[in-house]
């Protein structure tokens, strides 16, 4: 744990990218989709395939993978303090335009997780599709600090 953050060794990139890269005290994480057990709670378009609760669920599940994914890079003896930018992919039908409302759900979790730092800065986009049809993908820049980071 990195201050109350898992590390998960089970994730592993889909192709030829790093899941995440530390950086100075700035950890970058590749866009993760909502998996558990390596395979995706839901696919297809919010607003058409899926509801609002199922779209907030799987924004959940793929935040609370994105920073999984930036506590594996932090080196031993250090912690995560805060996340400073998340951006929140979600796969919509057209015409939907609760964007800012389901990437709350991201926001809610890394409140959860520091409850303590000013919130990140934060995008929401609406596209046409994500990787193996999966309805949401987050990436986030997250900061550590201890350890021989500093």
């Amino acid at each position: 744990m990195t201050d109350g953050v898992p590390r998960d060794a089970r994730l592993q990139p889909a192709g030829a990218y790093s899941v995440a890269r530390l950086v100075g005290e700035l950890v970058h994480t590749a866009g993760m989709t909502p998996r558990v057990d390596g395979a995706l709670v839901a696919t297809g378009r919010i607003g058409r395939e899926l509801d609002d609760a199922q779209a907030l669920s799987a924004t959940r599940i793929a935040t609370e993978r994105a920073l999984a994914a930036a506590a594996n890079a932090v080196p031993e003896g250090a912690f995560l303090t805060e996340v400073v930018s998340l951006t929140v992919y979600l796969a919509v039908a057209d015409g939907f335009v609760r964007l800012s409302e389901i990437a709350d759900a991201a926001s809610a979790v890394v409140v959860e997780r520091f409850p303590d730092a000013e919130l990140p800065v934060r995008a929401a986009l609406g596209v046409a599709a994500l990787p193996g049809d999966a309805p949401v993908e987050i990436q986030l820049v997250a900061r550590c600090t201890g350890g021989p980071i500093t």
